[in-house]
């Protein structure tokens, strides 16, 4: 039977270890069978999780034999991952266990090396300080999760029952994946490529920066078509200037900011508003409400009306 072995470490969050423990031991072949056999395991019997104390039945010794090792996430990211468990996962991985962490665990995770070179993702808030403490690592922060296929990676909370039920799949297929999906309550068909929901109210302004005034200028105008020579033209420098400067200070092109700035103020009217989707469309300043769709979806992972119905 395979066995997955989910590593407790110090400040474990206690939604991230009974994720996995929930996903893969409720899992059932036809017939009724487990999938899986699920342990628990830490460096020492007893966790602090930060409401309470966990005692955890097996050691490090669980991940000798484990097929599937999960990272579940930790209350403080930065806190140093532990020599003995370090070598634990690396060992693990040497002989081909597969190894996936949720949210947080990505920073242990990261901390082992097995990571570099690869793409990985985490909670959106902790995505820039994975990339930052990590540099080998391409940091995704808007996916739910990353499938390397030996190494997975998931974001925040319901982003590590996506990433469970999408491993029950790839281990048994669908049929067995929809029934865990139905036990969890949660619906099959989010994909690992799908946005994580990230507020409206984020979009990049780099304070005291010598954009700032166009960038806020840009949100202020957004319902009137936005040239690259307009852009250029209020900043007071070539376009030539302004796309080496946006890429400098904000890390996109002006057309990219501008896209992006226009879906983050179509969010906020889709979750205060009645407005029908073509005219916020034409209030953000899209040409047209399927120009609009097209875009809303590649920048979120759902469509307008799915978006208004999750958050209105």
């Amino acid at each position: 039977m395979h066995t997955v072995a989910v590593l407790a470490l110090d400040g474990v969050i206690p939604f991230d270890l009974a994720t996995p423990v929930e996903a893969f031991g409720r899992a059932r072949l036809p017939g009724g069978r487990p999938c899986y056999r699920v342990l628990v395991c830490a460096e020492r019997p007893e966790v602090e999780t930060g409401t309470f104390t966990l005692r955890a039945p097996r050691g490090l010794d669980a991940l000798t034999a484990a097929d599937t090792v999960i990272i579940p996430g930790i209350a403080q990211p930065t806190t140093p991952l532990s020599p003995d468990s370090r070598a634990a996962l690396i060992a693990a991985a040497a002989r081909g266990a597969r190894i996936a962490s949720i949210c947080s665990g990505a920073f242990p995770f990261a901390a082992t090396g097995l990571l570099d070179g690869l793409r990985a993702t985490t909670h959106w808030m902790a995505a820039e300080l994975l990339a930052a403490r990590h540099p080998a690592i391409e940091v995704d922060p808007n996916v739910l999760y990353v499938d390397n296929g030996q190494f997975l990676t998931s974001a925040g909370a319901a982003a590590g029952v996506d990433m469970c039920l999408h491993l029950i799949r790839r281990d048994h297929g669908s049929a067995v994946a929809a029934d865990a999906a139905r036990q969890a309550v949660m619906p099959l068909e989010r994909e690992g490529g799908q946005a994580q929901f990230i507020p409206h109210d984020h979009t990049p302004i780099p304070t005291g920066a010598a954009l700032e005034p166009t960038l806020l200028w840009i949100q202020e105008n957004l319902s009137r078509p936005l040239t690259l020579a307009d852009i250029a033209a209020h900043a007071g420098v070539s376009a030539r200037t302004l796309l080496r400067r946006f890429t400098d200070q904000t890390g996109s092109t002006p057309l990219q900011w501008v896209h992006r700035a226009r879906v983050r103020r179509a969010q906020q009217l889709l979750e205060t508003s009645s407005d029908s989707v073509e005219l916020i469309a034409d209030r953000v300043g899209f040409g047209s409400p399927a120009g609009f769709r097209e875009r809303f979806k590649r920048t979120t992972g759902v469509s307008p009306h799915a978006y208004r119905r999750a958050f209105r």
